[in-house]
């Protein structure tokens, strides 16, 4: 299931990328009103963004956040990735932080493990092949692109 964390990071990403010129930043406290995300929690979130080099930032009085990379190139299972840890709906599924199940005889042959793979492999087809300028175009689509930053 999708962290709240990840749902918050998610729509920050997109609000950054609605923006048009490369070079504008937005400040923090307009992201968390117009996406209603509680400030604080969202300076720990764009804080771990940046961090992964997902976001440039600028502090100080003329500051704020922008993508530090085309909305293009960022896909939700990046995103998901670097704030939940795994697409895998159980542990011994992942890909990436395989752990087995305590009460698992053999992973190779279980079948519930088998399922799992090809759930989490379906949900990482999704989600890495969706990107922020995608999620902006279904913005767009409709209608729900804002006209400004003007809140």
């Amino acid at each position: 299931m999708l962290s709240q964390k990840a749902k918050y990071a998610l729509r920050a990403l997109i609000m950054l990328a609605e923006q048009t010129d490369d070079e504008e930043l937005i400040l923090i406290a307009d992201i968390a009103e117009r996406e209603n995300i509680p400030r604080k929690f969202l300076e720990a979130i764009l804080v771990e963004l940046r961090k992964h080099g997902l976001l440039f930032a600028k502090r100080g009085k003329s500051g704020g956040y922008r993508l530090a990379r085309p909305a293009a190139d960022i896909s939700f299972g990046e995103v998901i990735r670097l704030i939940d840890g795994h697409l895998a709906p159980i542990p011994c599924a992942s890909k990436f932080s395989f752990k087995p199940c305590d009460d698992c005889i053999d992973p190779g042959t279980c079948s519930v493990r088998w399922l799992m793979v090809q759930v989490r492999d379906a949900t990482a087809g999704v989600l890495d092949n969706h990107t922020l300028a995608d999620a902006l175009r279904h913005r767009q689509s409709t209608g729900s692109l804002a006209a400004n930053f003007d809140i």
